[in-house]
């Protein structure tokens, strides 16, 4: 079992790599490793590994689902107002339906298998869509209008209404006719009246169970302080996160996702600081969650099966989301203020399936139901299709189709790599300098430029100055420069050029600064646009 784990890391990471390196998601890579190493190829994964799957795969989809909630915005998603509440319901709905009756007509199923395929097959995929979404958000692509948002609130209620439909269809076709309930007062209730009344349940408790989550969240984290850093904020939160999808799975009355979902978007809301350093850990964890979810997926796909299929299926599957999901996005941004361009991005940002595919898509088969091996061999088919497509699509086609905005840092992680040039000469100040530099690299994981602008300097005073770099910056990346020219010019040069993000340098003496007129640390204060650090030395 340790032997599969570690194929499973090392290899799922590093071709994941290689298809990042080659312009593809790195998605694209870690299906391809699960299908190597998957039973039928090379059989490297332990049948534990394999069991453990289902549950592997839960625990990735709900951290990605709560890092989902943490990178909504309220603001944005109330200026779309009903774009997002259709976007979770009509084009699944379309596409289910387009897909059944294909399905009717090419492989001569009923209406109620046909309707199984389409859930199986309209179901969106959270793994794929949501980085993808978030991405987006700290590009600042689509964010003016929320598009993201919409697409991300959209693809998690698409998910409940579908799983709903699936298991009413399931019943039907399993126990021959439609399940009747008996309500107070001896009332029988055919369950498929019941279906809306089911939805808006799950929704609705779905969203109160993540408020009350977030609460106690809060409660616990940031009122009692009983954590001592971000990592056991993060422990607790997905731990909590993982407890509702486990109830939900016991007691199917409200959506655990959408529950987990909404717990991080209630957090943002109650506590942005603690949202925040959950955001840092959340990001963490799917690194590695990431390489499981995508190994396995890919470890899970019936390549045997697919041969029979595989024309009629891609045609299904080009139906669905070229007639059926097409119209669901035109009636879902009807009287929005979306364009063309935006709306033609649902087309790849909207369209992959992977994680629901691969859960549900064999429970026919096992139920005995009649063209279970069909539909197993379709759902498939749309995770190898659509999955690293539309990752790739979705990257692809963003900066063409979407207009750039101001990036939230309050709701995504900023990417952003920090670079601290150390401006220093040979006096006592450099020491102060350095070992500035040397902290703030360390608490942003940053690197650091040593530069020395060489006046009056002597050969050994530059030694020194190395050796005192590598000293007090023994554990931060750097790069020491020595170069001629005019001091403060030189500095700004620098700094522009190694696109450094604070320069740091002292000043000498103690006078204020309105009186430093002509000195070098006046000057390039007066000069850089970048922001500058002035260090006094400490010994007065």
């Amino acid at each position: 079992m340790l032997f599969s784990i570690v194929w499973i890391l090392m290899m799922g990471f590093f071709v994941g790599q290689i298809a990042r390196r080659l312009g593809a998601p790195p998605l694209i890579g870690m299906i391809l490793v699960g299908i190597v190493l998957s039973p039928p190829v090379l059989n490297v994964i332990s049948p534990e590994v394999l069991g453990a799957a289902d549950e592997l795969r839960t625990v990735a989809v709900m951290i990605i689902l709560m890092k989902a909630g943490l990178g909504l915005d309220r603001e944005k998603l109330a200026q779309q107002g009903t774009v997002a509440l259709r976007l979770g319901f009509l084009p699944a709905m379309c596409e289910a339906i387009a897909i059944a009756i294909a399905a009717m007509v090419i492989f001569q199923f009923n209406l109620t298998t046909g309707l199984l395929l389409g859930c199986i097959i309209g179901a969106e995929s959270p793994a794929v869509i949501v980085p993808g979404m978030l991405r987006l958000k700290s590009l600042g692509l689509g964010v003016t209008k929320g598009i993201p948002d919409a697409i991300l609130t959209g693809s998690a209620l698409s998910d409940v209404l579908l799983l709903l439909v699936f298991s009413l269809l399931l019943n039907f076709l399993r126990d021959g006719g439609v399940e009747q309930i008996t309500l107070f007062g001896g009332f029988t209730v055919n369950t498929v009246y019941l279906l809306p009344f089911q939805v808006m349940l799950q929704v609705f408790l779905g969203v109160l169970f993540g408020y009350f989550a977030a609460r106690l969240l809060v409660l616990v984290l940031t009122k009692q302080n009983w954590t001592q850093n971000a990592v056991q904020d993060t422990v607790i939160a997905a731990g909590l996160a993982l407890l509702l999808v486990l109830i939900a799975n016991t007691l199917p009355y409200f959506s655990g996702y959408l529950a987990t979902m909404a717990m991080g978007f209630f957090l943002i809301e109650l506590d942005a600081p603690l949202a925040r350093r959950l955001r840092g850990g959340f990001d963490s964890l799917w690194v590695v969650a990431e390489i499981f979810l995508f190994v396995l997926l890919g470890a899970s796909i019936q390549l045997q099966t697919l041969e029979k299929v595989l024309l009629p299926g891609i045609l299904i599957l080009v139906i669905g989301l070229f007639i059926g999901r097409m119209i669901g996005w035109y009636l879902s941004t009807l009287g929005s203020s979306w364009n063309w361009h935006e709306r033609l991005f649902l087309l790849p940002g909207n369209s992959a399936k992977a994680t629901v595919q691969a859960a549900i898509g064999a429970i026919p088969l096992a139920q005995g139901i009649a063209g279970g091996e069909i539909i197993l061999a379709i759902a498939a088919l749309s995770i190898l299709i659509t999955a690293p497509l539309g990752a790739w699509s979705t990257a692809f086609f963003a900066p063409k189709l979407l207009t750039r905005g101001e990036v939230d840092p309050t709701k995504v992680t900023v990417a952003t790599q920090t670079i601290l040039l150390a401006a220093v000469d040979t006096s006592s100040l450099a020491t102060e300098v350095l070992t500035k530099v040397a902290d703030l690299a360390r608490r942003s994981h940053g690197e650091a430029i040593v530069l020395h602008v060489v006046n009056t300097s002597t050969l050994s005073d530059i030694q020194r100055l190395q050796e005192q770099a590598k000293q007090i910056l023994s554990d931060i990346r750097y790069e020491f420069l020595v170069v001629t020219g005019a001091v403060p010019e030189t500095i700004i040069h620098i700094a522009e050029t190694y696109q450094v993000t604070e320069i740091v340098m002292g000043k000498r003496g103690h006078q204020p600064l309105d009186i430093l007129i002509g000195s070098v640390s006046q000057a390039v204060l007066e000069m850089s646009s970048i922001p500058v650090i002035l260090l006094e030395n400490s010994k007065r």
